[in-house]
């Protein structure tokens, strides 16, 4: 009797396993196995069509000029944009969320309303957003922008935001710290609420002002938080696509592409996707590296 309600637990916990099992193999094992050997070769997607192994000629497109397709410039270009994203976006929002944590943290009334408020933009679709800004920063002196920059006075004609390469890569970080800060603030918000409160009552007595607690007690005590979400933003802002797609599709001529949208193009516009899947994977690289390395400072701290 034991062993037959031993052996049906068996087998119901394989059933599960199983499902699960299947699922990782068909949607994730099976499509990265896949990338890989399809970053090797000349992919063609039409049945029947040779699929030439290239080795490393993809790879050697992207950084090599006069690789196989020619890559080279742009790629470089799509990777300085991503890399730019992540020095502009992250810090800002880094900064921002942490300056209104503490600024919610330390109101008496209506900190869930702020917190609530400030997180809508997370959840709100990417397209719509997109989409807004777009409108928002169109070259028209009726945009919203322009409009209120000509009533000041600050400028004396409305300004192409979107056909100019920096003044439409500034639009797509704005649109990122706009939509991301809630999402730090949240988290820096919750820290906060577990610091020790009796340190700042000890430091206020011994005279220290609030910017010495801020920066002697605040910022090392929120250290790990801060390393979990640098490496948070720095991967979602190596993500950035639907920005790119849905704002400037790339222009002025793909100079505001990053990683994700120029990976994009490559395969479903340029049918490249033996090279896409070799960006693809230099893409993993530097997610996995990054993660590796939060997981080193984590070790650190302990």
């Amino acid at each position: 009797m034991a062993h037959t309600k031993q052996r049906r637990e068996n087998m119901t916990a394989l059933m599960f396993i199983g499902v699960g099992l299947f699922l990782f193999t068909v949607f994730i094992f099976y499509p990265q196995v896949k990338n890989v050997y399809m970053a090797f070769t000349n992919y063609n997607i039409m049945p029947g069509s040779e699929n030439r192994f290239v080795g490393f000629e993809n790879f050697k497109s992207m950084f090599a000029t006069g690789g196989t397709f020619g890559n080279s410039d742009s790629f470089m270009l799509a990777l300085r944009n991503s890399v730019l994203a992540v020095l502009v976006t992250v810090p800002g929002q880094l900064i921002l969320g942490l300056v209104i944590a503490i600024m919610i943290d330390r109101v008496s009334h209506g900190r869930l309303f702020y917190k609530v408020m400030l997180y809508i933009p997370v959840i709100s679709s990417w397209v719509v957003v997109s989409i807004l800004f777009k409108y928002l920063f169109q070259d028209t002196k009726g945009s919203l922008i322009n409009y209120y920059l000509l009533k000041l006075n600050l400028i004396s004609h409305p300004v192409a935001w979107l056909q100019n390469t920096w003044t439409a890569s500034a639009v797509i970080w704005a649109l990122c710290i706009w939509k991301g800060v809630g999402w730090v603030i949240i988290i820096y918000n919750a820290a906060i609420q577990t610091l020790p409160k009796e340190l700042y009552e000890v430091s206020y007595l011994e005279g220290a002002n609030p910017i010495q607690r801020f920066f002697y007690i605040t910022l090392p005590l929120l250290k790990k938080t801060t390393i979990y979400v640098v490496v948070q933003l720095t991967i979602g802002a190596f993500g950035i696509m639907i920005q790119v797609m849905l704002i400037t599709a790339g222009g002025p001529m793909g100079t505001t592409e990053t990683l994700n949208s120029y990976m994009y193009s490559k395969a479903f516009t340029e049918f490249q996707f033996g090279y896409s899947s070799a960006v693809s994977l230099v893409m993993g690289a530097v997610v996995i590296g990054t993660t590796l390395l939060q997981r080193k400072l984590m070790r650190e701290e302990k």
